[in-house]
């Protein structure tokens, strides 16, 4: 079977394969390293600041994981829901509003994808737009990066006196992996992250999972999610990880990416939602910046999120009583740098735009839905497109006519 070409290289020359062929090697291992910078974070923030339970945060994205690389065979990734988290986390929220989101988002996702409504949609949305909103991710996942090596979240272990040399030894070996191999790099940033990990000071390993609990919900919990958590989400779960995801397998897969459709990742996510909501769980989502950060490192099919849902489970049921504490001793630094190789990679896609006009259109996007909001932006940019696509229709007709 014909591997997808590497970056720089055309999909054209990617044939119809069917269903990929899993493989369980260096590049997929190295690839599914590559997308932790938005994994660790935000997980570790809904464990210990907002006390979920560290079992239940992982068992969604480690069962959605599983079976995304089953389904899709290939590396589909799955990541928190990052606005929803990042409101949770600096709001304080608590485990039963945050579980009454995730049962909420599910809902809609599971419907729209369901529904197939949300396939028709996506066709009226064009090439340019979408690079937009993966211009938006990208840039996002840079500003991540720079807040934590500036303002490290509080959830996690003080690094500064003991890694200022970690710092600099890992700023070296991702400036090697821009310009040599990114998967040796990866695994390099791996082992270290081990050392570092297992040297922490975080007492004795305790074994089993952490205890799950049933959400309490109620009328109040609902609403505080629908207006603080849902409503803010919506709109990039909706253009990222259904149709920038689906864009992106194609990019890089081309025919081997049919399976790869944003009904399709609607309804994976959906159901990965209202398991996390009946668990007070982390909600998650596919994105397509996770696409970027799996396929530049290394990843080719499937193999690298059933590496992921296996580790994720594992971690969970093994040792998830410990996990608060080794999560939070997780190097910055190097979270810092897979998180800021993720976003230039997913910039990169911009590179197959050819005209002015679309380069216009995809900053246009890209820059407000990173500084504003990503749903006017969608809004502004689809009236635009659509409204010139007319009059050019209009003014061709009109030049037809008259010959």
């Amino acid at each position: 079977m014909t591997n997808a070409p590497l970056p720089g290289q055309t999909q054209n020359s990617v044939p119809p394969t069917g269903l990929q062929r899993l493989r369980f090697d260096r590049g997929e291992l190295a690839g599914a390293i590559a997308d932790l910078g938005v994994l660790v974070p935000i997980a570790v923030a809904l464990i210990i600041q907002n006390g979920l339970s560290a079992s239940a945060v992982l068992l969604p994205a480690g069962l959605l994981y599983l079976a995304a690389g089953l389904y899709y065979r290939l590396p589909v990734p799955v990541q928190p829901l990052k606005a929803f988290g990042a409101i949770a986390i600096a709001q304080g929220l608590g485990a039963d509003e945050i579980a009454a989101g995730a049962l909420l988002m599910g809902g809609v996702f599971v419907a729209l994808g369901a529904s197939g409504w949300l396939d028709r949609v996506a066709r009226i949305f064009p090439h340019p737009i979408i690079r937009g909103v993966q211009l938006t991710v990208g840039l996002l996942f840079c500003k991540l990066a720079w807040t934590l090596v500036t303002a490290p979240p509080i959830a996690f272990t003080d690094h500064v006196e003991p890694t200022w040399w970690l710092a600099t030894g890992t700023l070296v070996v991702i400036l090697a992996g821009l310009l040599m191999h990114r998967r040796a790099v990866a695994l390099v940033l791996f082992v270290l992250t081990i050392v570092v990990m297992v040297l922490a000071d975080h007492g004795p390993l305790q074994l089993g999972p952490s205890p799950l609990q049933l959400p309490e919900l109620s009328m109040g919990a609902f609403a505080t999610a629908a207006v603080a958590l849902v409503l803010p989400q919506m709109p990039l779960t909706f253009a990222n990880s259904c149709l920038a995801t689906a864009d992106a397998a194609k990019t890089y897969f081309g025919a081997a990416a049919e399976r790869v459709q944003p009904g399709r990742l609607a309804l994976s996510l959906g159901a990965a939602n209202l398991l996390a909501g009946s668990i007070s769980g982390m909600p998650v989502c596919h994105g397509a910046g996770g696409m970027s950060a799996h396929y530049g490192f290394g990843a080719r099919t499937g193999g690298t999120p059933i590496i992921l849902g296996v580790t994720l489970l594992l971690l969970a049921l093994v040792i998830g009583a410990s996990l608060p504490a080794l999560l939070a001793s997780f190097p910055l630094p190097i979270l810092a740098g897979l998180l800021g190789i993720a976003g230039l990679l997913h910039i990169a896609l911009l590179k197959d735009l050819r005209q002015p006009a679309h380069w216009a259109v995809a900053i246009a996007v890209g820059v407000t839905g990173l500084l504003a909001n990503l749903a006017i932006a969608l809004a502004v940019a689809l009236l635009v497109w659509w409204a010139a696509m007319a009059i050019i229709a209009r003014r061709n007709a009109g030049e037809s006519g008259a010959s």
